[in-house]
């Protein structure tokens, strides 16, 4: 499986902007699909799961404002983030993997970075 990110941009505090991750291969359908971040300086840390059933997850300091999703038809999931703030700068990876969760991801996109401007 290969992913290809996009949407990723400069945006002022308290804005919104999506991201796009599409894949390759015809078996999307059959992973858990997940976005990560990492800020300058810091390591990567999970932002959101959809598992193969639907089931969605969100890190606690992106609930309420980030929301995933995906379309197994078009082989691709999003990311809507809301009320963004400064610390929410990061490049943003998707991933595919047979088992999801935090941590068990087999395929990784690019990266699309996101800045948020105070």
């Amino acid at each position: 499986v290969q992913l290809q990110a996009s949407g990723g941009g400069l945006v002022q505090a308290g804005g919104s902007l999506g991201l796009s991750c599409t894949a390759s291969g015809r078996t999307f359908s059959s992973y858990a699909v997940a976005w990560f971040r990492r800020a300058p300086g810091k390591e990567r840390e999970f932002v959101a799961a959809i598992s193969r059933s639907g089931n969605t997850y969100r890190a606690d300091a992106v609930k309420g404002r980030f929301t995933n999703s995906r379309d197994n038809a078009k082989n691709t999931l999003y990311l809507q983030m809301n009320d963004l703030k400064p610390e929410d700068t990061a490049v943003y990876y998707c991933a595919a993997g047979a088992v999801g969760g935090l941590v068990n991801y087999d395929y990784w996109g690019q990266g699309t970075l996101v800045t948020v401007s105070s």
